[in-house]
């Protein structure tokens, strides 16, 4: 009955609505709650606070631990370690670059730095995932780059994705294209799809020269190999100095995020570049082709078949990928504003999640319910962030006279601004932990720009509004009323 329930179009309409409307209840409660109840109010500003106050401290411990083992990772040979594997040569790697509209020349680094990989390179085989809109440019784009590469690499194959009826435009279907093609040819060649592994990589995406011998060597220790994805850090440094100060800014909490993440194993969730295994792919019928976040939702998709089995794991060494950078002023922002909202869309996996909570009587319900509680954390505090921690504070007081009388009244401002001001001392690590990962793509800095990676912080609230809170809220305001967005690709050359 419930399983029934739960698979109609009105369950999945109300489960889709859930977040949303908690966020625009979480960023308006301090104006209703205050005529009425300020003292809760405020408990629900501060607890806010605190919480905030606790992330940035847990995300510069996270990024110390990380860092630590990034610089380690750095100094092995990799593929020294892994040649004393009997069955190393037993393993073949798939490299899915989804491209539309990319350069050449962007296509031409990536391609340059895979070719640069310390691993057998008759293992090693390349599908550019073109799109079939794209049209005589997508062919000439693929004769370059075969012509130039086919002859370093196992195969080099293009294929061009044509939308069909139930898909959209994206990643996940042109993604789901690619590797039901490269599934085709491991039959074809006989291989057993455990021992392929397929990496998605972004067009912009650069691979550290180890990254396959460290996958390879990481999968061959893995007891649980086949239901694992595998995540290194992608850091937005490819394009850094060129960035206008808004967008550098956030690509630097962007990296030093993405590398805090990295020893969470419990919460860590691949994104942009990742790998995994064929055989798990086939098992849960490749990315779903409607959806628009493929990377969080393809490793739900394997989490509601496998279950507590299906982890990400981490690669400790730096992908360096493009930061969002076109030639016009308000195009960059406008490009960034939109792939922010696009990556907020990920909310709409909340209800996939639910929906499948009900129709997975094998996974333990306690799991499935910390899943859902750590996607619905992630995708409220992304949008109500803004509103509560820079202005809520001063609402109480103004909008309920008396209140501010009261002791509670008093001090809410003053404890508001003390808290803030111990999370923003955390910024004195990330510019540390973000001036050392540089240093490790090779992107250095020069003494005269020393002053405005500083001085770019005292931006941060107008930053972090437009183009993170802001979009966010977009987003969820759109699912609620049932808009949907387009995929686009992100402009980054």
């Amino acid at each position: 009955m419930i399983k029934r329930i739960a698979r109609t179009q009105l369950f999945y309409s109300v489960a889709e609505k859930i977040v949303p409307i908690l966020t625009i209840t979480t960023i308006l409660l301090p104006v209703w709650m205050s005529p009425v109840h300020p003292a809760i109010a405020s408990y629900f500003i501060l607890g806010y606070l605190i919480y905030f106050l606790y992330k940035s401290i847990k995300t510069v411990y996270f990024a110390a631990i990380s860092f630590n083992l990034l610089k380690k990772a750095g100094k092995i040979h990799w593929l020294k370690k892994l040649e004393k594997e009997k069955s190393h040569r037993d393993y073949y790697h798939y490299i899915i670059i989804t491209n539309y509209k990319e350069s050449v020349s962007k296509m031409d680094e990536t391609l340059k730095y895979i070719k640069e990989q310390h691993y057998p390179k008759d293992r090693i085989s390349i599908i550019l995932a073109m799109e079939e809109r794209e049209g005589q440019p997508a062919k000439e784009r693929s004769a370059i780059l075969s012509k130039k590469y086919a002859a370093d690499f196992r195969e080099f194959d293009t294929t061009y994705h044509r939308l069909i009826p139930g898909e959209i435009v994206g990643k996940a279907s042109n993604e789901t294209y690619a590797a039901k093609f490269i599934d085709r040819l491991i039959t074809k060649n006989n291989l057993d799809r455990k021992k392929v592994l397929i990496t998605v990589c972004d067009a912009d995406s650069l691979l550290p020269s180890d990254y396959l011998s460290y996958l390879t060597l990481e999968y061959i220790h893995d007891k649980k190999r086949l239901f694992h994805f595998y995540w290194a850090p992608v850091l937005l440094y490819n394009n850094f100095w060129k960035l206008s100060l808004p967008i550098r800014v956030q690509s630097i909490l962007s990296s030093v995020v993405r590398i805090s993440i990295l020893p969470q194993r419990e919460n860590l969730i691949h994104v942009s570049t990742y790998s995994t295994n064929m055989w798990l792919l086939n098992e849960v019928g490749f990315w779903d082709p409607d959806i628009i976040p493929e990377d969080w939702h393809i490793w739900l998709q394997a989490f509601f078949k496998f279950g507590k089995e299906v982890r990400t794991l981490p690669i400790y060494l730096p992908i360096s990928a493009d930061a969002v950078y076109t030639d016009g002023f308000w195009k960059t922002y406008k490009n960034r504003y939109e792939q922010e909202r696009r990556w907020a869309w990920g909310v709409s996996d909340i209800p996939y999640a639910i929906v499948r909570f009900f129709d997975t009587p094998h996974i333990d319900p306690i799991i499935k319910i910390r899943k859902i509680l750590f996607l619905v954390e992630h995708h409220l505090f992304w949008p109500s962030s803004f509103f509560i921690l820079t202005l809520s504070a001063y609402i109480p007081p103004l909008i309920n006279p008396m209140f501010k009388r009261t002791v509670m009244g008093f001090l809410l401002p003053k404890l508001s601004s003390f808290i803030l001001t111990a999370s923003s001392l955390m910024l004195v690590f990330i510019l540390y932990f973000d001036h050392k990962m540089r240093e490790k793509v090779k992107v250095k800095t020069e003494l005269k720009k020393l002053p405005m990676l500083f001085i770019q912080w005292y931006f941060l609230p107008v930053i972090t509004f437009f183009f993170g809170s802001l979009p966010a809220l977009d987003a969820h305001i759109r699912i609620l009323f049932g808009k949907k967005i387009e995929y686009k690709v992100t402009e980054k050359d």
